[in-house]
């Protein structure tokens, strides 16, 4: 067995060194903030590749793969006159060859060339555990095992699908959101079990290429969601002809002669494909955290504060794998603090403004509260609900499906929330967020110049809603 530190917390030189075990975007932004801070840093990878969920499976494929089933969608679903309907002829292999090559270049330009020139950051390859709450074992793939002793530890594993206990389904070929985005055939009915992100979002995308969808949710789409996206959303998928069923308790899985089977409250289902996205789980099984004493939740995600401190002194953890919400985002900013607070600092992450995008078309972005969230704080807030149809830049897009809500404290009128359903709503969301982080009230809101015949003026239009039928202004909204 070799040891790589043994007992020693510092290195020659009377630096800290840190063990940070993953290597996603949390665990690369704590490699680089540590080095920066004057740390020496061990990075652990048991993996094939490094970069983790959101560059090689996860947001970077799917959106690559969005946008080209957007397009294929248009070419014969557009509404412009003058140009014709086509219908697309669809090469599954060279879009996946096409996206997993863009995957390998932002790979090798976030991560692998960070690697090769920032000498601070050692890889290790192999599965981490705890032996005690200071020391890691890391298994390498010939067998060997390497001892750790690091001054602090960053967790930062991700976490990956969760699979429902659904009598049958284990035992069937269905697809992840791994095998889906990678798959080279386009199936003929692809069914579609879950009813948040990244179930809807690849649901959309296989529909857009031609194939029959069915969407299985167990209560409504996005339920975590303000109801009017949720159902507004509904409306556009249907509308395309996915076919949607909410409030459906799958009781049993089989896959027979090349179709999958599903028994349902709602009756049998069957189509060529099954794709299970019913949410996902944290990586931490093969941790050993019992051995270091570090708490989890119900769900083994690692429990943090907001300086991502576990429970055990010198164990820091972000990302996925945590109590946080997972989005590449939150890991990246946590990975960053938590770098500084294993090095002497004390910053906290403020998630309270967390904006969020889901990428169907039209896209849903949220932040803040939704009514029945601000109401279960006790708050007293009042809420306007603009139809796009009153967005001059929809009705030119000639594309007026969604809405825009803002929320607000009804005395003081500062903004604490908004959802928008609308075609670009990822790029109308942080505008929104802004004015709740600088506390704008809806007439603050109001008062601003927003260019014309953009999406994002929506926001002004329904501010100038609390106090005023928008209907009855102007092209501009002055």
């Amino acid at each position: 067995m070799s040891n790589c530190s043994g007992n020693e917390s510092k290195s020659e030189d009377g630096s800290q060194h840190i063990a940070i075990v993953g290597t996603g975007s949390g665990a690369f932004a704590a490699a680089i903030k540590a080095v920066e801070q004057g740390a020496r840093v061990t990075i652990i990878e048991g993996g094939d590749v490094i970069g983790g969920t959101c560059v090689n499976i996860g947001c970077v494929p799917s959106k690559i793969f969005i946008r080209g089933a957007h397009i294929a969608h248009l070419q014969g679903h557009h509404v412009v006159d003058g140009l014709p309907l086509n219908t697309p002829v669809i090469d599954r292999k060279a879009m996946v060859a096409q996206q997993q090559s863009w995957v390998e270049k932002l790979r090798y330009a976030k991560y692998e060339s960070i690697l090769e020139s920032n000498p601070g950051i050692t890889l290790l390859r192999g599965m981490a555990r705890f032996e005690d709450a200071s020391t890691l074992i890391v298994t390498q793939t010939n067998g060997m095992e390497t001892t750790l002793q690091p001054d602090r530890i960053l967790l930062a594993v991700g976490a990956s699908a969760s699979i429902p206990k659904t009598a049958g389904l284990i035992d069937t070929p269905f697809w992840t959101s791994t095998e889906a985005l990678v798959a080279e055939e386009v199936p003929k009915h692809l069914i579609v079990l879950g009813g948040s992100v990244v179930a809807l979002e690849l649901a959309q995308a296989f529909r857009h290429l031609g194939t029959e969808v069915t969407v299985v949710a167990r209560s409504t789409l996005l339920s975590k969601e303000d109801l009017e996206i949720g159902e507004g959303l509904k409306q556009a998928f249907e509308g395309e002809g996915i076919r949607v069923l909410t409030d459906t308790q799958v009781d049993s899985v089989m896959f027979l002669l090349g179709e999958f089977k599903l028994e349902t409250n709602q009756g049998l289902i069957t189509g060529d494909q099954l794709l299970v996205a019913t949410g996902r789980q944290p990586n931490t099984e093969a941790l050993d955290l019992d051995k270091a004493g570090v708490k989890t939740d119900k769900r083994s995600g690692i429990i943090i504060d907001d300086h991502m401190r576990t429970n055990v002194e010198n164990i820091y953890a972000a990302g996925d794998c945590t109590n946080q919400p997972q989005f590449v985002y939150v890991a990246a900013a946590a990975g960053t603090r938590a770098a500084r607070n294993m090095t002497g600092d004390d910053v906290a992450i403020d998630l309270s403004v967390m904006p969020a995008v889901v990428f169907t078309n039209p896209q849903v972005g949220s932040v803040g509260l939704t009514v029945q969230q601000a109401e279960a704080q006790d708050m007293v807030v009042d809420s306007r609900t603009l139809d796009l149809e009153n967005v001059p830049r929809a009705i030119a897009n000639m594309d007026t499906r969604g809405l825009i809500k803002l929320v607000a404290e009804k005395d003081s009128g500062r903004i604490v929330g908004c959802q928008v359903l609308a075609a670009e709503g990822g790029e109308i969301i942080q505008t929104a967020a802004l004015a709740i982080r600088n506390r704008m009230t809806i007439q603050d809101l109001a008062d601003q110049l927003f260019p014309y015949l953009t999406m994002v003026e929506g926001l002004k239009l329904t501010a100038q809603t609390f106090n005023r039928d928008v209907k009855q202004l102007s092209c501009c909204a002055g």
